[in-house]
């Protein structure tokens, strides 16, 4: 877990935003618009949540991903993110204990 990496990502409203989406998508989105939550959210339904172009969004995203808070799984051509809870828990704990 690197933390800095971390607390990077999430010096970033649309950031947290994101996450916040990925951890109750049936508050914003619906089963039918996503053909469900099981495998994710799908990038186009994020970037439409967002109202940013897709390149910000997809900016967003890598940085998310490339903290390891957030999780990709492709599908055709289609990428479908989703919360990595462990190490969300994990920095949490980390927060708790040394702060």
């Amino acid at each position: 877990m690197d933390i800095d990496l971390i607390s990077k990502a999430l010096a970033n409203p649309t950031r947290r935003q994101i996450l916040q989406w990925l951890k109750a998508p049936q508050k914003y989105l619906s089963e039918e618009q996503c053909g469900g939550f099981a495998r994710g959210v799908c990038a186009g339904n994020i970037e439409k949540l967002g109202n940013v172009s897709q390149s910000t969004m997809s900016n967003h995203l890598s940085v998310l991903q490339q903290a390891g808070l957030i999780q990709a799984e492709k599908y055709g051509q289609w990428s479908y993110f989703s919360r990595n809870e462990a190490l969300i828990q994990q920095y949490i704990e980390y927060l708790t204990h040394s702060l």
